[in-house]
């Protein structure tokens, strides 16, 4: 007998999270767990789910990939004409997740995003593979394409274009975004869906912490 969506389910026993156990501070806590998740050898941790809202309050989520740990927040990069790029710029919050079922893990934070300076991103990206340079330049990202080989003919002529060099110009379309968090929550898997959960909320300078109920 096949089974059905409905009766897919997981009992997560594998670790407790108890308030007293967590950094005072969110950033040292995600550290923990994020040093935690790269040891633990699981795949990508630094994938994230980030959502986006338009102005009229249509939102999108979609994987990308975080790049840096900042004071002040989260950075990723991505094409300011992206879709998500365009929501980011019109509407500066976002929504992240980490979710690590390996370790039966989840991290949600929220806040406020801000673009990074146009040296801060060049530089990032003068630091990248030749390959992920080019297709940075290569493809309209979010746009509709005839087929693949419009990308594959750009790649062709920006690999002609600077095969004499080892970096290209940052494209002045493409860059960063730090989300600065005003929530953390950090979810531990629990047997029975009786789940750990612990948020930190900025309020009056300072960080608050309390346990959620699942």
């Amino acid at each position: 007998m096949s089974t059905t969506i409905q009766d897919l389910r997981e009992n997560y026993l594998k670790a407790t999270l108890e308030i007293e156990e967590t950094a005072a501070n969110p950033f040292d806590q995600f550290q923990a767990w994020l040093d935690f998740a790269i040891e633990s050898k699981i795949k990508e941790p630094n994938a994230m789910t980030l959502a986006t809202i338009t102005k009229t309050g249509r939102p999108a989520a979609r994987i990308v990939l975080l790049k840096g740990i900042r004071e002040d927040g989260f950075v990723f990069y991505t094409n300011f004409n992206s879709r998500k790029g365009e929501e980011l710029l019109e509407n500066p919050y976002a929504a992240l997740v980490f979710n690590w079922l390996d370790l039966e893990k989840q991290i949600r934070i929220e806040g406020k995003v801000k673009r990074l300076t146009h040296e801060e991103s060049e530089s990032y990206f003068q630091s990248r593979p030749k390959g992920s340079q080019i297709g940075a330049w290569a493809s309209p990202q979010s746009s509709v394409i005839q087929d693949r080989s419009i990308l594959e003919d750009n790649v062709t002529n920006l690999t002609t274009q600077y095969k004499n060099d080892d970096t290209l110009p940052c494209p002045p379309h493409w860059g960063g975004f730090v989300v600065q968090p005003d929530l953390f929550e950090f979810w531990q898997g629990r047997s029975s869906r009786l789940h750990d959960r612990i948020q930190y909320r900025w309020e009056e300078e300072e960080w608050i912490r309390e346990r959620l109920a699942p």
